[in-house]
């Protein structure tokens, strides 16, 4: 075994190695960029080492650097974790060629699975299926075209290197191929600096279903149960499970022993995933699955796997590269109850998933899950690398239970200071076709709208957080007797006005303290007798009439945030002492959301827009984003160009002021 090892990555998925690394008495070498000085896998590691500035390319993807850090350090091995380097057959072929081991499988695998369409031929040799499309090489758009042409619509564009959803397009009409193509090869290009793509014919009613395999340098190979990872949003996981519901006996063997047969076909070593396309229309049939691609990595959705199976996959991993054999063969490897688990990202659902930055001012896990996370309450979420916060895997019994635990989980889930996307997970668990067992890959597309609707707080929590905002949930932190006054009057009620904003809606009541403690808010139409009859910290429990209300509630300097049943309500607080009138400007402009880089301006100044219409691309985290006109109007001005690199709250298009 290994005495000490680097690992060439960086948050959750750092932090998840280092711990399986450590527990087998290994020690381990962070690597960090200028951005992650004080986060979290740095702090755990037996030691780290700076490795350069903020962008990838420059630091995590810096082959010769890493290396180099590893002969100073005295790694003997280097554990890519996923992302970045984990799939580059050159990094592999460098770390041989400096003597130190690469855990994870060999230069050739990865090159024979890495390329999508290449790899589709290889399946077929081996007796896999896969679906029907066109592989070639020919990337003419007008040749691409009439492939698709003759799969027949729809169909997928998808990149031919990489993973992740980057350069995958959905193309239902003939009419949107040519534009879908610009950007999926662009999206390629700037991801795997390979724009290639391959058309495969898109299956209607998709379950998208994986199979965690296992092989070693002895010739074994074994498989670990499937997972689904049906619930996307994007091309990209939300929410996994194992197994997958509806799964039957003779489709779970027929699909394992596919997977393992695409591992032996490239001597597969180390661990990995063989993901398959599985028609769902008339329930899972051994007959209706195709290979779609193997991902030569740990999977970030690996915890569910080792929920079922009691099998750590990382220690696996070390010990694989460190020469040993597989600890168990297939007949040992047995499946235990269910799993799921869900990806909390610092992103806004209602926006498009765009990715959200910020400060961590508040992050609360629950106790009763397992939580893989790589940042900690005051981190700060930054505009350079994937805005995962942490994954929550729960596991139970049956199907039913663990996804009971995974509301429960995400209800005890609370994130302040960035927006994220706890509510809308909470939605799509609640969601009746999830529960059922009855969903497919469109599924969150399909019902999208009321997955991201946030729905106004009713007047009860906005009377808390007016409670709040006036200082009336406060509790006392001594034992002066003058700290316990706060709504205190000597003569008479004490009455407060206050005013809220929640989004752009303008809310203003009245809130009356009274001696006995009750405290009485009024609005417009309504009035409400509310009580804190219990409060620990920010943990609250209030009678509001003759109801019963328990919630965290946490306030800051311009914001009021509750969290109760899942969802995260923020009210801001206005700045009394301001004189500038911003209303109209958002209107009329569109600034930037984050720091990226303009892909490119679709309109010029004088063009006439409807609300909605697409202006310009953007790419940030990694991914595309698409900037849309905020009214009716004609555009006065854009200060940007394609190509710009552009910070966060730059103006990218003004439109002429309505009169």
């Amino acid at each position: 075994m290994f005495t000490k090892i680097l690992i060439a990555n960086r948050g959750e998925i750092a932090c998840r190695v280092i711990t399986s690394a450590q527990q087998l008495g290994i020690r381990c070498v962070a690597v960090y960029s200028d951005a992650d000085q004080y986060a979290k896998h740095v702090q755990i590691a037996d030691e780290a080492w700076h490795i350069g500035p903020p962008a990838a390319a420059d630091s995590y993807l810096n082959i010769d650097r890493i290396l180099e850090v590893a002969q100073q350090s005295g790694a003997e091995a280097i554990h890519p974790g996923y992302g970045f380097l984990s799939e580059n057959p050159s990094f592999v072929d460098a770390c041989k060629e400096a003597g130190i081991r690469f855990i994870g499988p060999s230069a050739d695998a990865i090159r024979a699975m890495g390329l999508k369409d290449a790899a589709k031929q290889l399946m077929e040799q081996a007796g896999v299926p896969v679906v029907p499309g066109y592989h070639g090489e020919q990337q003419d758009p007008d040749f691409l075209a009439q492939q698709a042409q003759d799969i027949g619509y729809p169909v997928l564009i998808k990149a031919r290197a990489g993973g992740g959803g980057k350069g995958m397009r959905l193309v239902e009409q003939a009419a949107d191929f040519l534009s879908a193509l610009a950007s999926a090869q662009r999206e390629a290009e700037s991801s795997f600096g390979d724009g290639r793509v391959l058309i495969e014919k898109f299956i209607t009613s998709p379950r998208h279903i994986e199979v965690q395999v296992f092989g070693d340098d002895h010739g074994n190979a074994v498989h670990l149960f499937e997972r689904d990872c049906s619930l996307q949003r994007r091309h990209q996981k939300v929410i996994e499970e194992a197994p997958a519901p509806g799964m039957t006996d003779a489709m779970r063997q027929a699909m394992g022993d596919a997977a393992v047969r695409a591992a032996r076909a490239v001597d597969y070593s180390g661990a990995g995933t063989v993901e398959f396309i599985v028609d769902g229309s008339e329930g899972l049939q051994p007959d209706r699955f195709w290979f779609m691609e193997m991902n030569t990595r740990l999977q970030v959705e690996h915890p569910v796997t080792e929920a079922i199976t009691g099998i750590d996959l990382v220690a696996w991993q070390l010990r694989v590269a460190s020469g040993q054999p597989l600890p168990q063969s297939q007949a040992d490897i047995s499946l235990r109850g269910h799993a799921f688990e869900a990806r909390i990202y610092a992103e806004d659902a209602e926006k498009g998933f765009m990715p959200a930055i910020g400060t961590l001012s508040h992050l609360s896990f629950p106790a009763q899950c397992r939580v893989d996370s790589g940042v900690r309450q005051g981190d700060t979420v930054t505009p350079y690398y994937d805005p995962m916060i942490a994954k929550l895997t729960v596991h139970a019994e049956d199907r039913s239970q663990a996804l009971n635990a995974l509301r429960n989980a995400l209800n005890d889930c609370h994130v302040d200071g960035c927006i994220a996307n706890v509510g809308f997970l909470h939605r799509l668990a609640s969601h009746a076709g999830f529960i059922a067992g009855e969903f497919d890959t469109g599924l969150i597309e399909r019902d999208l709208d009321a997955l991201i609707r946030v729905e106004q707080p009713d007047q009860r929590l906005t009377a808390i957080a007016a409670m709040a905002s006036c200082g009336l949930l406060s509790q006392p932190t001594g034992d002066d007797a003058w700290e316990t006054l706060s709504g205190w009057r000597q003569w008479s009620e004490a009455k407060q006005f206050t005013h809220l904003l929640w989004r752009d809606e303008s809310i203003t009541c009245q809130v009356v303290s009274h001696h006995s403690g009750e405290m009485v808010v009024s609005f417009d139409d309504n009035t409400l007798h509310v009580e804190v009859i219990d409060a620990s910290a920010d943990q609250y429990r209030l009678r509001c009439g003759d109801e019963l209300l328990t919630m965290r509630v946490l306030q800051s300097e311009r914001t009021v945030t509750l969290f109760r049943e899942g969802q995260t309500h923020r009210f801001f607080l206005p700045d009394q002492l301001s004189d500038l009138d911003n209303a109209g400007v958002a209107e009329n402009t569109i600034l930037s959301p984050m720091p990226g880089k303009i892909v490119s301006v679709s309109v010029n100044p004088g063009d006439t827009l409807s609300e909605g219409d697409a202006v310009m691309v953007m790419e940030a985290m990694k991914m595309e984003h698409t900037l849309c006109a905020p009214r009716d109007g004609v555009v006065a001005e854009i200060p940007v160009t394609e190509g710009d690199q552009i910070s966060e709250g730059t103006l990218m298009l003004r439109m002429e002021t309505e009169t």
